[in-house]
């Protein structure tokens, strides 16, 4: 099935309504609490996503909904609704508006459609399968990169790498020109808007990765695991965003080079 401008509408309010949730704790108190995996939630975090549900699970009861701070939910309709409240909770917590809420929707597995949304700021990705990004109603585009020594390369942190994907990626590190730490979803929406080249990551969840897929493939990039394969449900959280398409072979290539 098609995305539809209900779908798009739909997902658009989704956005609305987290932000309206998330705004009132933004600098204040958040009540922060500790998860089993040892990551920090928010109270913004869990009545962001509640929120979205609510409105999910109101206007399309068939569908399926995975989020990271509630159960799943199974659908019969073969459409999910996948929902990372805050993805950059430790951003978030610091007061650095470079957070966001990620919304996407799953067809048969794959991202169809995606939001990236930065609420403090009052900055919007929106990325649907077979049509242009945009970046707050504007198209957005990705650069092109000549050679990787001109690349602007961001991840979110070296320490969320197991040994031999660091070793891999420092492969990469060592071509670009330079390197960004920090950012989240943020960088993935950079790239889209022709700012950062290149994203590397690993030991992503669906939350964290399936809204970012539209959003970069319509600003003319690629996203791809480290073996160059499409990102789908079934992806290891592996991930690659380049803004340009001509880079990515080499990319992929140099992140083979595990452990050596």
């Amino acid at each position: 099935m098609p995305v539809t401008q209900a779908d798009i509408d739909l997902a658009l309010r989704l956005a609305d309504a987290a932000g309206v949730a998330i705004r009132p704790y933004f600098r204040a108190e958040h009540g922060l609490e500790v998860k089993a995996d040892a990551s920090p939630v928010t109270l913004a975090d869990t009545e962001a996503e509640a929120a979205m549900r609510r409105l999910i699970v109101a206007e399309r009861p068939m569908d399926s909904i995975i989020g990271e701070e509630g159960a799943a939910r199974e659908g019969s309709s073969g459409r999910t609704w996948v929902l990372d409240p805050i993805d950059g909770t430790r951003s978030f917590i610091a007061g650095r508006p470079i957070f966001g809420t990620l919304i996407a929707l799953l067809e048969g597995g794959w991202p169809v459609l995606g939001i990236i949304d930065q609420p403090i700021i009052g900055e919007r990705w929106l990325g649907v399968t077979g049509r242009a990004t945009l970046f707050n109603d504007r198209p957005a585009r990705a650069r092109s990169c000549r050679d990787l020594s001109t690349a602007l390369l961001a991840t979110t942190s070296p320490a969320l790498f197991g040994d031999d994907q660091l070793h891999a990626f420092e492969h990469v590190d060592a071509k670009v020109m330079s390197t960004v730490l920090g950012g989240d979803c943020y960088n993935y929406g950079l790239v889209a808007s022709g700012h950062l080249d290149l994203v590397i990551e690993a030991g992503l969840k669906l939350h964290d990765f399936a809204a970012l897929v539209p959003v970069v493939e319509g600003a003319g990039g690629v996203m791809c695991d480290w073996n160059g394969d499409p990102l789908h449900a079934g992806s290891s959280g592996e991930v690659v965003a380049a803004g340009d398409p001509a880079r990515v072979e080499e990319i992929i290539d140099l992140l083979a080079c595990r452990g050596h």
